[in-house]
């Protein structure tokens, strides 16, 4: 159990066990809400999550194992897709505060 790399696995099975309940949790939450603000604003932070998810399980396919290529292969389009979803969810959570903050604003007038 001295191993890092032991040690390094179980940091990244903690990390996709959190962030897939993150993401379970905005889910939930972006499906219940009846304000669409609201509902934009978990999708946004379930990206994220789903992002975060995805490239742990790119390091779990690409540092923790033997490197074969499919397995580089697979890690790296994990890699890719969960920096996409991180960065749509960034820009989309940006840009419904700021519409929510807009909203604020012009109900406050």
């Amino acid at each position: 159990m001295n191993d890092p790399v032991v040690w390094l696995q179980w940091i990244l099975i903690a990390g996709i066990i959190a962030s897939s309940v993150f993401s379970v949790i905005n889910s939930f939450r972006s499906r219940r809400s009846k304000d669409a603000n609201q509902r934009a604003l978990y999708a946004a932070k379930m990206n994220i999550s789903m992002g975060v998810m995805l490239i742990l399980i790119a390091f779990i396919q690409m540092f923790v194992y033997t490197g074969s290529t499919l397995r580089v292969i697979v890690g790296a389009v994990f890699m890719l897709l969960g920096l996409f979803n991180i960065f749509a969810g960034i820009r989309n959570r940006s840009v419904i505060r700021t519409v929510m903050e807009r909203n604020a604003a012009g109900k406050q007038r």
